[in-house]
């Protein structure tokens, strides 16, 4: 070979957002496709969802009602609005443990801020979105800016953001909120089942799910969980995206907050209690790396219908809370597992080659 004949190198295409975000070469597409579609984590919890839907509708005593689902919204509402950003974080490989204190700070804000203060509801409730956001960018300074573990930030802002909201309103609780605002939650769509606060989840999954898989902002945070220096030296402001993702974390747990409110027509110090646990669940389950890089918004959602489904099921057939708490966290388990099963059934199928016939 001359000097001047050029040499060859393996041509790769850059990740697109979707799948697990990593590098894709030829040999990434040796597979057929129904594998490529149909081994993945987000199948694999999809299909779980299917069998514990059918599982309960058989077996469960008036788990297909329509009051049923009408609930399971009702009470999801909240998981599944914050979700959205969590998904996000995590798959930069960090995590936000103070969104639920940030759900009881904004929505005890709006409780004072409506009641006391004087304002009216729309005003309160946006006050209390943006005060979401100005607690996600205390966040994302820290993680992002000053470099500190978005593990004991947030660890740190959940006792400071649950002690204000127990300050502002002590042991007093703030009701009687506007009915037509509540009714604009809790009604229902037309004849369905499904509560009209659906109808915001769905255009804010629409909105996540356009920037993560379909966006060169969503190609960076999939690059930042995969390696953030790399990351840095192809052009992504990890700082800058890692701020943006908790401040989208802090107003969305704002909006969760004012749903809170409405949902119970009550505002108190102590609201939400716990939440952030049932949301990281849902999003691991759900296919998501707890080490990042990698994640789909269409299983995270599984994720979260899937622990709703289960929780409501053993409700309606008497179990008590902990023995939903003890299935919760096998399924969470399974999730760390079924991915080493599916590379390795994936790796275990022959592939075709170009020399196959």
């Amino acid at each position: 070979m001359s000097a001047s004949t050029p040499t060859k190198t393996p041509l790769t295409k850059r990740p697109a957002g979707g799948g697990d975000g990593s590098a894709r070469t030829y040999a990434s597409y040796a597979r057929p496709a129904w594998q490529r579609l149909l081994l993945t984590r987000e199948t694999a919890i999809i299909a779980l969802l299917v069998v514990v839907l059918v599982w309960a509708n058989v077996n469960v005593p008036n788990f297909d009602g329509p009051l049923t689902v009408y609930y399971l919204f009702l009470d999801l509402m909240p998981i599944l609005l914050i979700a959205l950003p969590m998904t996000l974080i995590i798959i930069t490989g960090e995590i936000d443990l103070s969104v639920a204190s940030t759900v009881a700070l904004t929505s005890a804000f709006t409780g004072v801020l409506f009641t006391d203060a004087g304002f009216s509801f729309p005003v309160a409730a946006l006050a209390a979105i943006a005060i979401g956001a100005v607690c996600g960018a205390f966040n994302g300074f820290l993680v992002g800016y000053v470099g500190l573990p978005s593990l004991a930030v947030t660890i740190g802002t959940l006792a400071l953001y649950r002690g204000i909201a127990v300050g502002l309103l002590g042991t007093e609780a703030k009701t009687g909120f506007p009915d037509e605002w509540a009714d604009r939650v809790t009604d229902r769509i037309g004849e369905t089942s499904y509560p009209q606060g659906l109808v915001v989840f769905l255009v804010l999954a629409v909105v996540f799910a356009l920037l993560l898989h379909f966006s060169s902002f969503g190609r960076g945070v999939f690059e930042i969980g995969l390696n953030d220096e790399a990351a840095r030296f192809s052009g992504v402001d990890v700082a800058r995206t890692k701020l943006v993702l908790f401040m989208l974390a802090g107003a969305v747990s704002g909006l969760a907050g004012v749903y809170y409110t409405l949902r119970f027509d009550l505002s108190r110090g102590d609201s939400a209690t716990g939440m952030e646990l049932q949301v990281i669940a849902a999003v691991l389950l759900g296919g998501v790396s707890i080490f990042g890089g990698r994640g789909a918004l269409h299983g995270v959602i599984a994720g979260v219908l899937l622990i709703g489904v289960i929780a409501s099921a053993m409700r309606l057939e008497g179990q008590t809370q902990n023995v939903t708490n003890i299935v919760t966290g096998v399924l969470l388990i399974a999730s760390v597992i079924i991915p080493r099963l599916l590379s390795w059934a994936s790796g275990r199928l022959p592939r075709r080659t170009r020399g196959d016939t």
